[in-house]
């Protein structure tokens, strides 16, 4: 509605979504659930889909068989793939000639933390900013129509920007690149979840403040229920005649139930005085 371009169904949903520390943990099955949802709401951006950690790493053949799954399955229009080792550019390169428009990810690139210590920028010294550069190149070279640049200082973000002859999205790379992408609950300022509790992305301007709004509602609402304010009778729209229910109470008689026909008799009273 608000004319996004492109819309990245991305791992992050690992963190966001289901609640771990990291991406790591989430499947291409889980994966695909989000894509489908968001191919259904999100009718007119171009819709990219993560390749999840441990779904394309082993060979070519798993790498495009996760990426056919992704727009199959998925309803998507591209993947994303991280890393630039000499395995992601023949995984990339083997995608594109599937038929699969691929979008690389260079700079700090989360389903590596393991080798890279935590989630830790990149490019802060000439030898790492000279590999950013020369890693887009290669995720170019092998066909990628984008390149995502994150957490690596600004100049290095320019200078990579410049060397390709592809667009670059940036996060947390300054505002040098082609364009930019945040994850969606961190712009809107949603609930914090484990990861997030502990590090706050710098680079990250909340655009609101959902998660108050949110905790501020659920309260009221408790606090309605708990002393008997919701519903009241404008909120019980489902109408009985009191004749109805006089004879819905002698009925209860009847059959023994007392104490019920007086609960029926008593709520008329109860949602009359309410009115």
């Amino acid at each position: 509605m608000t004319g996004i371009d492109i819309c990245l169904v991305g791992d992050s949903a690992s963190m966001v979504v289901h609640g771990h520390d990291t991406t790591l943990p989430i499947t291409v099955d889980e994966m695909l659930v989000h894509c489908r949802a968001v191919a259904r709401g999100a009718k007119n951006p171009m819709l990219v889909g993560d390749l999840p950690f441990g779904s394309y790493e082993s060979s070519s053949d798993q790498a495009v068989d996760t990426a056919v799954r992704i727009l199959k399955e998925g309803g998507m229009d591209a993947i994303k793939l991280e890393g630039g080792s000499p395995s992601r550019i023949v995984a990339a390169k083997a995608i594109v000639e599937a038929g699969i428009a691929v979008m690389g990810h260079v700079g700090l690139t989360p389903q590596a933390i393991s080798v890279l210590g935590g989630f830790r920028p990149q490019g802060r010294n000439i030898l790492s900013a000279v590999k950013v550069v020369e890693t887009a190149l290669a995720l170019q070279e092998a066909g990628s129509f984008s390149i995502v640049l994150e957490c690596v200082p600004a100049p290095v973000a320019a200078a990579a920007t410049a060397a390709l002859q592809i667009p670059t999205i940036g996060i947390g790379a300054g505002p040098f690149c082609s364009g930019q992408v945040l994850v969606y609950h961190d712009l809107l300022g949603m609930l914090q979840h484990p990861h997030h509790a502990k590090v706050t992305p710098k680079f990250c301007k909340q655009y609101a403040r959902i998660g108050d709004v949110i905790n501020k509602a659920l309260l009221e609402y408790k606090e309605d229920v708990m002393n008997g304010s919701f519903p009241d009778a404008h909120y019980s729209p489902y109408k009985i005649s009191e004749a109805d229910v006089e004879g819905f109470s002698n009925e209860l008689q009847k059959l023994g139930f007392d104490k019920a026909a007086s609960a029926a008799s008593e709520a008329v009273q109860k949602l009359n005085a309410t009115k």
